[in-house]
């Protein structure tokens, strides 16, 4: 029965392995005790030669390698692109390369380990956020072990939960739900069973689309009227879809025969969450002295709570003749105030930058500290590395960070560098473009043809539709054709575009740097001296 269950694992390995996504980020971190696994990522166009041997390496030193083979440790195993560990323990932390003929590859592995009183790594969660009453949607899915797992079981605080024969969770969230929910991929290998877990951090919130009501504009307005006229007096205000608005016009006496209450209009405002503009006009007809000095109130309630505002008719005062002299003397006044705005606007124009960069400093002035976020702005970028675009690789993952992290004091997300891997990695993209304030599209003209269309979909919709991050957008080279690019980025590339000169990198002091520095958060940086004042040159092939 084990010879059968070990050739039928072997056929499932050799029938899927070929189809695997390849591991591309460079620092890796894995659990110990599990299985784990890395895959060289080798192009459409890169066959491999039957005559050029592959080979895997350990480093054993600074700049020493110790070749690996499947007899090394009865817990390595080798086939050809993939190197496998069953499962994998602290002491494979380090570097590990792949060579095939002159072509050589390399990762840098951290292997962690979990609590002794728990059944995941807190280093491996994926976080995910529901709103009360929302769909909560777990799904145990994995690209590499789940087709070889003999059977996927789902826990919620590692505790395995009851009538869960298919593992997926699907339901409407309640506060109860919020928790710790792993996936466990029991995988079989050489007669042994191995877990692989996959945890996500759950944390349900209240429902954000309900609203205090409020109504828009001053609380007391007086509206300057004329007698026999006619006026309508406009109530909006910001509310939930049950919420009402309405008139008090009432009087001891009974309501006044010249006044009229519109019915209700309701503009749905352009958000998900489903808040919406309400009016409702009174109208006045023929106005009389009774109708001056007295308080129309207009009021908004829900279970939230109620706001009022009041319209007061006030008689309009008949114009009075203003002396020539007078007359004159305002105009030269005001044309000479204008000329002064003209210009100090012409110079708050040109030079608004240095001047909000200036009053930054001057107020110490720091946006971050506040609003939770954990980075400053997610880099998102082309992630292949080839000859024809290997400089705006290197822009991306080299030379932004040596500038805004090192000399400037920012903090940056950068997918081959902070991703972990291992998870779910739309979630993870999703969670970490959540926890960033600024999302940076390093655009090319290849840009759209690679793995960051999601990147880009996500980004997008927290700054159209959630308004809680803002987009810079980087010119690396030239893009003239923009039409194949979402509809919604077209919008924004004439309000923040930057344009990089890669055969004269600007000095940190230079006008893009600062238009870079204008467009990313508030922050108190620490400029430092001893780095040279001007970027290296890319070279071009």
């Amino acid at each position: 029965m084990r010879h059968t269950e070990l050739l039928l694992t072997i056929l499932v390995l050799m029938f899927t392995r070929t189809s695997e996504t390849c591991t591309s980020r460079f620092n890796i971190t894995a659990v110990r005790g599990e299985p784990f696994y890395l895959r060289y990522c080798s192009s459409g166009s890169e066959r491999k030669d039957e005559t050029v041997a592959i080979r895997w390496y350990k480093g054993s030193g600074p700049h020493a390698r110790t070749e690996l083979r499947s007899s090394s440790s009865p817990r390595i195993s080798l086939r050809d692109y993939v190197l496998e560990f069953w499962p994998v323990e602290l002491e494979d932390s380090g570097s590990y390369f792949f060579q095939m003929g002159n072509n050589t590859h390399e990762w840098k592995l951290n292997v962690i380990g979990k609590s002794k009183h728990s059944c995941f790594a807190e280093k491996q969660l994926i976080s995910k956020t529901v709103e009360v009453q929302k769909s909560l949607h777990i799904n145990c899915k994995h690209s590499y072990y789940e087709e070889l797992a003999h059977r996927i079981s789902l826990y919620k605080n590692c505790e395995k939960m009851e009538n869960n024969k298919n593992p997926v969770l699907q339901k409407n969230a309640e506060f109860e739900d919020q928790g710790y929910y792993t996936c466990v991929f029991f995988v079989p290998y050489n007669g042994n069973l191995f877990n692989v877990t996959k945890t996500f951090n759950v944390t349900v919130v209240g429902d954000r689309s309900k609203i205090i009501p409020v109504l828009l504009g001053p609380k007391v307005n007086h509206v300057k009227v004329e007698l026999g006229k006619d006026v309508e007096l406009n109530c909006s205000a910001l509310a939930n879809e049950k919420d009402a608005v309405y008139w008090n016009v009432w009087e001891e006496n009974g309501k006044e025969p010249n006044v009229h209450e519109e019915n209700i209009t309701r503009t749905r405002y352009v958000t998900p969450d489903g808040k919406l503009y309400a009016s409702r006009i009174l109208r006045i007809e023929n106005i009389n002295e009774k109708n001056l000095n007295f308080s129309y109130n207009c009021a908004v309630a829900s279970e939230g709570g109620t706001d009022t505002i009041s319209f007061v008719l006030v008689k309009k005062e008949d114009m009075v003749d203003i002396p020539g002299y007078v007359f004159t003397r305002g105009m030269i006044v005001a044309v000479l105030i204008s000329v002064v705005v003209v210009c100090l606007v012409v110079i708050g124009v040109i030079y608004r930058v240095d001047l909000a960069l200036f009053y930054r400093h001057f107020m110490r002035k720091d946006e971050t500290l506040t609003d939770g976020k954990t980075y400053d702005a997610f880099v998102s970028y082309l992630k292949e590395c080839g000859p024809e675009n290997g400089e705006e690789h290197t822009f991306a993952v080299e030379i932004l960070p040596r500038v805004l992290e090192k000399h400037f004091g920012y903090k940056l997300c950068i997918f081959e560098r902070d991703v972990v891997p291992g998870g779910a990695i739309v979630d993870e993209i999703h969670s970490l473009i959540e926890k960033s304030r600024r999302l940076i599209i390093v655009l090319s003209k290849s840009y759209m043809s690679n793995e960051v269309r999601y990147e880009l979909e996500s980004g997008l919709h927290e700054a159209l539709v959630e308004r809680k991050i803002k987009i810079i957008l980087i010119e690396f080279t030239p893009v003239s054709d923009f039409t194949f690019f979402p509809q919604s980025l077209q919008l924004l590339k004439s309000h923040r575009v930057l344009k990089w000169n890669a055969d004269k990198p600007p000095s940190y002091n230079s006008r893009f740097w600062k238009n870079l520095l204008y467009l990313m958060p508030a922050k108190m940086v620490k400029p430092c001296g001893a780095e040279s004042e001007v970027l290296p040159v890319l070279s071009r092939s």
